[in-house]
């Protein structure tokens, strides 16, 4: 077994179960070929990358099949301890009795217990005692000191036998329900597990299967989605889903993207913009080049996250481990114990009491229900999550978002549209206004920041031709500089004309009321000498107003963080709200204003989405990507948010809360069996009340402990976030 690095991604096609990798749901460090059990906690492995086909329940139906036949043997077993006897013994077959509840319990011990028996042995070979250990013991004991009873009574000393009948006691139903109850526990956690991938399996079922490609000739053809290539010409018809990420080359229409924001109204595209694959198409035609296909398509990036997500493990799961780590062992001595006291000093038949309630300590102590605790907790938590837009890389996400009292927000892009518009230009030289905005579009055309995009957008708005430039280079967080002809042009923010010695005091007045205004000031230089300047204005998200106030009004304390001029983020916080800002902030400088505050005790959240946020973003102890923006720094964070909308941060934190107190519940319910159960399986309660616990209703309290931690953690799928 070894742990490394996951690599999800779609299958479109079926694959071999025994090639495919498969993984403990709550050991993450075991990874396998094919399927298994888990050598710590005996689990069944599950696969790495779940299948866009028909599952594999091979382990569920299994189990279901020796429920059910298990069940029906032992129904008629517990008649005979409710009871029945009576009956048995007027009908004249009470001589044969045990002899029937041998061949009833032997086919429900050997056959439907067989697979616990066999996990009983792998933890004692591994070294690695677990819940499997307490079961394997528990039921190995009464049904071979029953089974014993009954081949080999005389061996037995009469402190062994009931005083009343001379007989030694069977306890052949206690093990047959034990394993019974046991399996139908089996059964459930199963089926509960199968319904927390359920957000994966719907996502995956998103994708279509075929795309309509258009080849070189013009003949259009359908072909599997896995045979479609980057720069593929795609046909997308009314009511087709979009095969691919990819570009609007010509058409138009509206497209359902809900699946990826949320919201089910449908975004116009034309010719340019952006297209993700598994969206619906409404009734327009377009057609699309592929750009993003397979694992880089962002469907694919979300199942992978998710899956992975699903898969981590949470700091607090650390506290179960170390409790299940002594658990068992202090179980087995508890019981060994128990067995001691009885057969010392207990009613008679002493031994046959030590046995009972020796085996009831080991039942009803299984710490399944604290194995799952938290991980069932984990995956339903993730998978409602990627259902409202929120993905959470690991479980530490979901864990460490609910201790955020300080939100660090990029402005361009996370707190506003990342769309800027240009609504300004001013020559101050010999050139005119087009002439200016020509040279600063023809350098910004090699740039990717919203705001080069702008320029050049109202370049081409204002029908401004563009010219060759040489010697370009970007000076990071500061502008361009490139030539142009024989001169030399600078385009760029005040820290670059300052670096470049260049004066423009004499225009600081004009442009400070266009910073007022909320616009971003762009400087022009020729030849070193000032030529004036561009306003662009970045509008601010709807949203954005609602999601500060309501995150303020959970206690946490909002900085705007931009390489913008101060009277602009001035102009920004007083529309939307924030408690404070840094501006002029070069990139490289984010993440040092994030470790000033982490040093000052504050616990911080960095949400942004250019590649520049990313230092950011991974120095916080919560990074928050927009979706919206770029791979690097989805890669970056813990969490992403599909939308790219600040709302998803309150989803999130929400989630978080919910999702560590519904944990919190989970191991309550799973400890709260434990410690009630093993002092009245042990028998305190007999001096005082003459209470035993029957090892059968140890094993229905077990089964319960786990029935209600699986239920509680489903409750997070409808939980109101």
């Amino acid at each position: 077994m070894e742990a490394h690095l996951p690599h999800n991604h779609i299958h479109h096609k079926s694959v071999s179960q025994s090639n495919l990798e498969y993984t403990c749901p709550m050991h993450s460090q075991i990874r396998q070929v094919g399927p298994g059990n888990c050598p710590i906690c005996g689990m069944v492995l599950e696969p790495v990358e779940i299948q866009n086909g028909e599952e594999d329940n091979t382990e569920y139906l299994s189990m279901l099949k020796r429920f059910f036949v298990s069940a029906v043997l032992s129904l008629p077993l517990l008649f005979i301890t409710m009871g029945g006897r009576h009956f048995i013994h007027q009908a004249g077959l009470i001589q044969n009795m045990k002899w029937i509840e041998v061949i009833l319990a032997t086919p429900v011990v050997l056959w439907g217990g067989w697979p616990f028996f066999v996990k009983f042995w792998q933890s004692l070979k591994n070294k690695s005692l677990n819940m499997f250990t307490l079961i394997g013991l528990g039921t190995g004991v009464a049904y071979g000191y029953s089974l014993i009873a009954v081949f080999f009574p005389k061996i037995f000393p009469d402190s062994f036998k009931d005083s009343m009948t001379g007989e030694v006691g069977l306890y052949f139903e206690a093990a047959a329900v034990i394993v019974t109850l046991i399996l139908l526990g089996q059964v459930l956690e199963l089926k509960a597990r199968d319904r927390t991938s359920a957000a994966i399996k719907s996502l995956l079922g998103l994708s279509p299967k075929t795309a309509r490609r258009i080849n070189g000739d013009g003949a259009e053809v359908d072909i599997p989605l896995e045979q479609v290539a980057i720069n593929d010409q795609l046909r997308v018809r009314p009511g087709e889903k979009i095969p691919v990420d990819g570009v609007v080359i010509s058409g138009q229409s509206s497209v359902d993207e809900s699946m990826v924001s949320g919201e089910p109204v449908p975004v116009e595209k034309t010719p340019g913009a952006k297209v993700l694959g598994a969206t619906m198409n409404a009734t327009g035609s377009f057609i699309m080049k592929a750009e993003k296909i397979g694992k880089d398509t962002l469907l694919a990036q979300i199942v992978q996250m998710v899956s992975e997500a699903q898969r981590s493990r949470a700091p607090i799961q650390k506290l179960a481990d170390t409790v299940s780590g002594y658990f068992v062992p202090i179980v087995i001595l508890i019981a060994i114990i128990t067995g001691i006291i009885w057969g010392l000093v207990g009613p008679d038949p002493k031994l046959a009491h030590a046995i009972v309630n020796a085996v009831a300590v080991l039942i009803i102590a299984c710490p399944c229900a604290l194995g799952l605790a938290t991980p069932m907790s984990i995956m339903v938590a993730t998978g409602r999550g990627a259902s409202m837009g929120v993905l959470f890389k690991n479980a530490e996400a979901i864990e460490q978002m609910r201790k955020v009292d300080t939100l660090v927000v990029d402005k361009t892009g996370t707190l506003t549209v990342g769309k800027p518009k240009l609504i300004i230009v001013k020559s101050v030289g010999t050139l005119s206004d087009n002439e200016l905005l020509s040279l600063a579009a023809s350098l910004e055309k090699a740039s990717e920041h919203p705001l080069a995009t702008a320029i050049v957008a109202g370049a081409m708005e204002k029908k401004v031709a563009l010219v060759e430039v040489t010697g370009f280079s970007s000076i990071t967080g500061k502008g361009l500089l490139a030539q142009i002809g024989n001169q030399k042009i600078a385009v760029g923010n005040k820290a670059l004309m300052e670096d470049l010695s260049i004066n423009y005091q004499n225009f600081e007045k004009e442009m400070d009321l266009l910073r007022e205004d909320g616009q971003t000031v762009m400087f022009v230089a020729i030849d070193n000498k000032f030529a004036g300047f561009l306003g662009v204005i970045d509008p601010i998200k709807e949203t954005s107003q609602i999601a500060i106030k309501t995150l303020q009004d959970l206690g946490i304390k909002i900085v705007m963080i931009t390489g913008d001029n101060a009277k602009t983020a001035q102009a920004v916080m007083r529309k939307i709200g924030v408690d404070s800002f840094f501006a002029d902030v070069l990139p490289q400088k984010k993440a040092e204003i994030i470790k000033t505050m982490q040093k000052e005790g504050k616990f911080v959240a960095m949400a942004g989405d250019g590649i520049n946020d990313a230092p950011a973003l991974a120095q916080a102890q919560v990074g928050i990507a927009m979706g919206t923006g770029t791979d690097v720094a989805m890669n970056s964070a813990g969490v992403t948010l599909l939308k790219g909308d600040l709302m998803g941060i309150v989803r999130a934190r929400s989630l978080s809360e919910s999702t560590l107190k519904n944990i919190k519940q989970n191991l309550f319910f799973a400890f709260i069996y434990n410690v009630i159960g093993v002092p009245v399986a042990a028998g305190v309660l007999y001096p005082f009340f003459g209470i035993l616990l029957n090892p059968m209703i140890a094993a229905a309290a077990m089964s319960l402990s786990s029935v209600s931690v699986i239920v509680n953690a489903l409750r997070l799928k409808s939980t109101k976030i």
